[in-house]
Order: structure tokens, then C-alpha cells, then sequence
């Protein structure tokens, strides 16, 4: 007897990656990390008439963040942080991204909704082109990076359910397998500081102290006086040069700080590059690190890199990045601004094997609208649902 079936467009697409994984196994393409073959065995030159039969439609809301705390850093502080929140739906299927809008970043509400009204899918019949389309994304304009990342997280969250697992499978990385997550302390009286302290002290393995101003030590000595985890120190760029820089890090050093991101300016790279050799402890870019492009010239400037999705455009170029710079023998650390869980689940999924971690965006908000990655035993685990990971917990109202 002849079987005869229909196939939705969302059958046939999940039919072909099955297809597809039993040529190509999964960690060995996340290895290569070659979208272009992964695409290719995902949607055949032969695919058939339900290759035209679904559009991916774009939408947003903005929402703005309430932190729990004022948060203080070398230069500034804030008790707010406005995001604009992505969908894109396909098929019965939604994908969620997210843009965050420090005001360092230079990108507003206002500049990511222009950004997102020139976006058209319409052009792109397979979400799981991820290479084709997160191309597109980037010519629309130069910087605009947070917006393009919630195109991108919400383009991963999508072909993830469409593929019908969460991405840190698509890349054979063991969701147990991370680093601790900092939890950041941002500039306060020593009163605030030792209040914040007792409060995460005992769901954290490691703290990260905001410094690069006149109170850097006084910030330090009222942390030791509740808990001696270990510290990770985070100076925005606020020391003023190399020599107040080393002399500061052999001080933390003895005060067990492990690590320390941008002691300097971003583009003094010589002078980084001095600290970098002469310090006990390993130098992170931060802002000195935007793109995969600026990882080649800061080989020998620093010990290792920090990767934000809303700097670097989203989870595409984040995972190149993180395999260029381990092959260039460089430190790895995954990180995020003030984020709901849709953008920190997106950064859980890809940061499996990295050296250190700084994802306690959204333990940092009063209003989380997403559950996703969560916090266990001091470290941000991937949810286990297909794509990013997350769901709404609330409605929000998409235009």
C-alpha cells in the first residue's frame, strides 16, 4: 500500500536536518562552526513547494529594566536600563531576541525600533540560514549592534525550534561544563557594599568588584570584611595609566582578586600590552573588544577576551569569536549588560568551556519578563527547551 503524507513546511525542514545529522554529526560541524554547511544540509537545493509557503514576520516592544540596586560604575550610575524585546514568528513558531541599551553603548529605544522598521525577511523562505540573513542584518548599517543582536538572538531562539533542540546541543558543548558566574558590586559606601555582599554571598563562588576611581580600596576592604570569595575586579577603563594600573593589581592580587577586565584606556594598546606582561594576574578587553574583526590585533595586548552579544551583533559572531581567539591561545570570558533572561539564556547556550563568566544580568532586575537559564550552585545553567531557551512570563505587547 502507498503511504501518502502532506508535510508542513516545519516537517519538512526538521525531516532534512535529521536527514542532515546523520552525514554530519553535530559536534564535529560545531567544531568547524561552518553555518554554510550546516544551512546547506538543512535546506537542499532540492527542497520542494513548501519552501515558499512561509514568511518570517518581525516585531517589537521596548521595555525598560528596573534594577534592584542603583548601579555605579567608573564614570557613572543608573537605576534603569531600557531594552527593546524582539519576536519573530514562522510557521506556528516564535523565536525571542532581545536588545540592551546601556547608555555607554550609544544606541537608544528610539535608534533600535528605526533599525528594526528597515529589517525584511520577507526575502529569507528558511529561518535556518542563519549566515544568509544575520549578513543581510549587518548591511543594513554600521554599529547599531544591539539591534542586530535581537534580530539574531530571536533568528537563534527560531531555528532552534525548529530544529527541535536548544543550541548548546546544536554545538556539543555540555551545558554543566561553565565557569561561575561573577556577581557584580558597583561602586557604593562601604554600608551598600556590605548589604549587597550578604545578600549573594552564599549563591555565588566568585564576586565582581566595579573599581578604577579613588575608592578602589575602600570598596575591596568592605567586601573582605563580610566574605573572602574570591574577586574579579572590572576598572572600565579607569585607572589612568599603566603605572597606577600595576601598582593597584599586585594590591588586588593579595587581596585574592583573580582577574581583571580594561585597566586602562581602550586604545592605549601599548601601554595594555606593557600591563599585560608585567601583571600577576590575567588583563581582559573589554572595551577595547567589540567584534571578531578586533580580536587579531589584540593578541599579545591581552590575556583573554570578553564577549557581549550586544556589542558583537548576537550569537553568530560570539561563537566565531570564541573559537578565533582559543586558536589564538587567548582567555575567553562570556559577558552581558543589564539583560532580561532572553538575552542571558541566548549567552548561556554558547559559553560551555570558556574561562570565566559574567551573566548575572538579569539577577540584577526587579522585573524579569522571561524564565530561561537559571542560577545553580553558583553558576548559570541553559535551559533545556529548543532554541534559547525561554518563554514569556508575562504578555507583552509586540508591534
Amino acid at each position: 500500500m502507498q503511504y501518502k503524507m502532506k508535510r508542513s513546511r516545519r516537517q519538512f525542514l526538521k525531516s532534512s536536518i535529521v536527514a542532515a545529522t546523520a552525514t554530519f554529526s553535530i559536534p564535529s560541524l560545531a567544531r568547524n562552526y561552518n553555518y554554510k554547511i550546516f544551512e546547506s544540509n538543512i535546506n537542499p537545493s532540492s527542497s520542494n513547494k513548501y519552501q515558499k509557503t512561509s514568511k518570517m514576520k518581525l516585531s517589537w516592544t521596548p521595555y525598560n529594566l528596573q534594577l534592584k540596586h542603583t548601579f555605579t560604575i567608573s564614570g557613572f550610575s543608573r537605576t534603569t536600563t531600557p531594552v527593546v524585546l524582539t519576536k519573530i514568528e514562522y510557521d506556528g513558531l516564535v523565536g525571542y531576541g532581545e536588545a540592551s541599551l546601556p547608555p555607554y553603548l550609544g544606541e537608544t529605544q528610539e535608534s533600535v525600533i528605526s533599525f528594526l522598521k528597515k529589517v525584511d525577511l520577507s526575502g529569507f523562505t528558511n529561518p535556518t540560514q542563519i549566515e544568509e540573513i544575520v549578513n543581510y542584518i549587518d548591511s543594513l548599517a554600521i554599529n547599531n549592534t544591539a539591534a542586530k543582536a535581537s534580530v539574531d538572538i530571536a533568528l537563534h531562539d527560531l531555528a532552534g525550534k525548529i530544529i527541535g533542540s536548544p543550541w548548546y546541543k546544536i554545538h556539543g558543548l555540555n551545558k554543566y561544563d561553565v565557569p561561575d558566574t561573577t556577581f557584580t558590586i558597583g561602586i557604593d559606601t562601604d554600608e551598600v557594599v556590605r548589604e549587597k555582599t550578604r545578600e549573594v554571598m552564599d549563591s555565588y563562588n566568585i564576586l565582581k568588584v566595579k573599581v578604577g576611581g579613588p575608592d578602589d580600596k575602600r570598596m575591596i576592604r568592605a567586601i573582605r570584611s563580610v566574605t573572602n570569595l574570591p574577586l574579579a575586579v572590572d576598572a572600565n577603563q579607569g585607572w589612568k595609566d599603566r603605572y597606577e594600573a600595576i601598582e593597584m593589581i599586585h594590591w588586588l592580587k593579595e587581596q585574592g582578586v583573580v582577574m581583571v577586565e580594561q585597566p586602562i584606556p581602550k586604545n592605549d594598546l601599548d601601554n595594555i600590552a606593557l600591563l599585560t606582561q608585567e601583571s600577576p594576574l590575567p588583563i581582559f578587553a573589554d572595551e577595547s573588544i567589540q567584534r571578531l574583526e578586533d580580536i587579531n590585533r589584540l593578541k599579545g595586548v591581552f590575556s583573554g577576551i570578553n564577549i557581549k552579544l550586544m556589542k558583537c551583533t548576537g550569537m553568530h559572531e560570539a561563537w566565531k569569536m570564541r573559537k578565533l581567539a582559543k586558536s589564538l591561545g587567548m582567555k575567553v570570558m562570556m559577558g552581558c549588560m543589564t539583560e532580561t533572561s532572553c538575552a542571558i539564556s541566548a549567552a548561556s547556550q554558547i559559553y560551555a568551556g570558556m574561562d570565566f563568566a559574567d551573566l548575572d544580568g538579569a539577577l540584577l532586575i526587579a522585573n524579569d519578563c522571561f524564565s530561561g537559564a537559571y542560577l545553580q550552585q553558583g553558576k548559570i545553567i541553559a535551559s533545556d527547551m529548543p532554541g534559547i531557551g525561554v518563554e514569556p512570563i508575562q504578555e507583552l505587547n509586540f508591534k
